[in-house]
């Protein structure tokens, strides 16, 4: 990845605070909590979400840029999402919650030298050795694919 991709990539990913909340804006709470399937997770269920993998990424992020040979602790997102009360908070504060996160990994991710895009961690779900540059595009794309699926239920 070369400096002016990492200048971008980072650009788009702070519009997704501001996208995430036009896509839920004015939808009533009903529809926000509205499940498509037994099993699938409801638009407020994907806001929390966002919100929660937020805060895994900066803890993996700060792990690969300090730590010696990080491991990651494996998440259960399914579980997090039935036991850590996304239907308790409001979709606002949800939205708040993941907008002050990426802003501080925004921040982190800007002072990344490309050097270190090749710093890892061992990642347990895909069983190997995760790179910076990985982490970073998976992140990028990681807002914009719930983004969708926001949009895909809100039809």
């Amino acid at each position: 990845m070369t400096p002016s991709e990492l200048k971008k990539l980072l650009a788009e990913a702070e519009q997704d605070p501001k996208r995430l909340a036009a896509a839920v804006s004015g939808v009533p709470e009903t529809i926000l909590r509205s499940k498509p399937a037994p099993g699938k997770w409801c638009m407020q269920e994907i806001v929390g979400h966002l919100a929660d993998s937020e805060l895994v990424f900066a803890y993996r992020f700060r792990q690969v840029l300090a730590d010696k040979e990080p491991k990651f602790a494996p998440i259960d997102q399914d579980a997090w999402a039935a036991h850590l009360g996304y239907l308790e908070a409001s979709v606002p504060e949800l939205v708040a919650q993941f907008g002050l996160e990426r802003h501080h990994n925004l921040r982190l991710l800007r002072r990344v030298q490309i050097r270190d895009l090749s710093k890892s961690g061992f990642h347990p779900e895909r069983n190997k050795q995760v790179t910076l540059e990985e982490m970073i595009r998976y992140w990028a794309a990681h807002g914009p694919n719930h983004l969708a699926q926001i949009e895909r239920l809100k039809k």
